[in-house]
């Protein structure tokens, strides 16, 4: 694998515009359940029948407790060296745009002590540069059911009964801001990602098997414009037989040493 790593730093050194595209694995590895699967239950549910549109109308308060218990549990976790690593990346070079399939708050998170970090070096660095493009939403964020206006939130969340959840200043019942199972993904971020990735020279998959549509023809765009597509990962994934560069492992032990300052 070192051979593999040389030539994916070279070849990252070397690209003007780059692509990182991350899922679930990513945030597995700070802590954070992936909810799908084995071992995906929260009480007697499973995300997919609780992350609908239908199952909020039905019983917004049940939706709103597990939104709540994850909540809890993303403020318990903290960005891993893979977080940390892409963002001081991103605040140190142009042409990097991260597009995340995943609903926490975590790159954002470790841009802003990747940011921190750098100030103590005495480099200036602005946070907001490393923000990713959000196909899926962010659960740090609300929606109002009513006016459609947009928030973040941070919790608590109280549901003992529909009275008691979160109300927007309209008076309308607010939702977590995050695309549903039957619901579409955001035209503006959809169009933002897919055009960052046909104009990349790599898209560096991290953390992600590919399985969501349509967010994994993402990286389908790189290559099919010509650009080389990179996979991190510790198993098997749908990019595995367009993958120029492929590493097996975990993202907090490849991504720093891929992206390291030379």
């Amino acid at each position: 694998m070192r051979d593999e790593m040389t030539r994916a730093r070279n070849l990252l050194a070397c690209a003007a515009r780059v692509v990182v595209f991350t899922g679930a694995g990513v945030s597995a590895e700070s802590g954070i359940p992936t909810f799908r699967g084995a071992g995906g239950l929260w009480k007697t549910s499973r995300a997919e029948d609780l992350a609908t549109p239908g199952a909020f109308a039905r019983d917004p308060r049940t939706v709103w407790e597990w939104y709540g218990w994850r909540h809890g549990i993303v403020a318990s976790c903290r960005p891993n060296p893979a977080h940390l690593a892409l963002g001081r990346w991103m605040l140190l070079r142009d042409g990097v745009t991260l597009i995340s399939q995943n609903v926490d708050d975590l790159h954002e998170r470790g841009a802003r002590e990747a940011a921190l970090g750098l100030l103590r070096e005495g480099r200036p660095a602005d946070a907001a540069r490393a923000a990713p493009i959000r196909l899926h939403g962010s659960i740090c964020h609300t929606r109002c059911t009513r006016c459609a206006a947009r928030a973040p939130f941070r919790g608590p969340v109280d549901a003992t009964s529909e009275a008691t959840l979160p109300r927007c200043a309209c008076g309308g019942l607010l939702r977590p801001d995050v695309v549903w199972f039957g619901e579409s993904l955001p035209e503006d971020a959809l169009r933002a990602a897919f055009a960052a990735a046909g104009a990349a020279e790599v898209c560096l998959v991290v953390g992600t098997a590919g399985a969501v549509h349509p967010a994994a023809a993402v990286v389908h765009e790189t290559r099919d414009a010509g650009g080389k597509v990179f996979v991190v990962d510790p198993g098997a994934t749908a990019y595995d037989g367009v993958a120029d560069v492929r590493l097996r492992g975990g993202a907090g032990e490849i991504v720093p040493a891929l992206v390291a300052e030379s």
